[in-house]
């Protein structure tokens, strides 16, 4: 009987030119599986079983019972959360590092000035001393003449006495009345904005990361804006350095975009957030080239549409002593720096450099990066640093 059906509608179909056969091998083929917003709670999707061999679903051709559904997919384990520690004493703690790698320096000028016999020859080497430091000429000559005025009017021969008069004229050069302050709290209902410049190399991606780490870690909620858009690597690690601590990342998904739109987006979607700070992450740029100066010009332009640009914070590599104050003028000429993050201090650098691009530029040194993890910036501390050179 049932042959004699199928007969039947072949023959009706081929009779009315074969759409009826269209409908009915249509109706005849298994319904597509839902989509996955159409699945029922929890994500299932219904299938059906592999066909058996007599060409039925599964030798039944009945839908595989409920219990036999793929469940939910195993949740993806997210990278857990970490609180950093707070900002405040981290240079302290970090002091024995840092008096490790000014050690040399210091340990020559107390050599030089605790000798008996302080001639001539003796305070030129002493200013020399403080020159390949990377002091400058202006500033040593400065502590010199003032060494040699404190030496001759109190007679002092005992190294520790001279170890004073130094660490007092070294601390006096760092400025420690300077405003530090990191301006990074929000006003009314706008967050601080923070744009971090500098050249290629000089760690500026993760100073970004370390200063988002030290804000979150003193209780601030922090966005990131990844406006260095010539280096998708650049995104990808800040990205992971925002997860590291729970902190979002704006970027732009295409290579090559507009920085400046990036960082206008950034600080819309941390205005929207309601978050204390966001920190715009740029390109890194050689100071003579004036196209990509004049490009991070823009972005702090299109940034203060939303309203101020609270800081702007160069980032120089410490060792690369006065070439790096030419790179800080013209910065400084384009996006009015407002503070120095002095990167890689622990290593080969010469703690003159501070006291040189203070003097330089007429901003403070606010931050300085004196090891290789991930908490090891730390709020520049003048008289921890003089410490740490002279020694105790």
């Amino acid at each position: 009987m049932e042959t004699d059906l199928i007969i039947a509608a072949i023959v009706v179909v081929v009779g009315g030119g074969g759409t009826a056969l269209v409908a009915r091998l249509r109706s005849r083929r298994p319904s597509a599986p839902a989509a996955p917003d159409e699945a029922a709670p929890g994500g299932a999707v219904g299938t059906l079983e592999p066909p058996g061999q007599d060409g039925t679903s599964g030798g039944t051709g009945t839908v595989a019972p409920p219990d036999s559904l793929p469940t939910e997919p195993p949740p993806v384990r997210a990278r857990p959360v970490e609180q950093p520690p707070p900002s405040a004493g981290r240079m302290a703690r970090l002091r024995g590092r840092l008096a490790r790698s000014q050690s040399a320096f210091g340990s020559v000028l107390l050599n030089l000035l605790s000798t008996g016999n302080l001639d001539e020859q003796t305070w030129e080497e002493i200013e020399d001393t403080l020159i390949t430091a990377d002091m400058g000429v202006g500033p040593a000559r400065q502590i010199v003449e003032q060494l040699r005025t404190e030496v001759k009017v109190t007679g002092t021969r005992d190294p520790a006495e001279v170890r004073d008069l130094l660490r007092a004229d070294l601390l006096a050069q760092l400025g420690p009345d300077m405003d530090r302050t990191l301006r990074a709290l929000p006003h009314g209902d706008r967050p601080a904005v923070i744009l971090v410049v500098g050249v290629n190399g000089t760690g500026k991606t993760t100073a970004v990361g370390r200063l988002a780490r030290s804000l979150i870690g003193d209780g601030q909620t922090v966005l990131l804006g990844a406006a260095d858009t010539f280096r998708a690597a650049a995104a990808d690690q800040l990205q992971t350095w925002g997860e590291r601590v729970g902190a979002e990342t704006v970027r732009s998904d295409r290579e090559g975009a507009d920085p400046a739109s990036v960082a206008f987006m950034a600080v819309n979607e941390g205005i929207e957030r309601g978050v204390d700070t966001v920190i715009v992450d740029t390109a890194g740029r050689l100071h003579t080239k004036a196209g990509l100066m004049d490009e991070l010009g823009k972005i702090k332009r299109v940034i203060e549409k939303h309203g101020t640009v609270d800081e702007v914070l160069l980032v120089l590599d410490a060792t690369t002593g006065q070439n790096g104050l030419r790179q800080a003028r013209v910065f400084a000429e384009v996006t009015n720096v407002t503070g120095i993050i002095l990167t890689k201090l622990d290593g080969t650098a010469k703690g003159g450099i501070v006291i040189a691009v203070q003097r330089e530029l007429g901003v403070p040194v606010k931050l300085v990066g004196l090891g290789e993890g991930p908490d090891d910036l730390a709020p520049f501390d003048p008289e921890v640093f003089a410490d740490a050179i002279v020694g105790d």
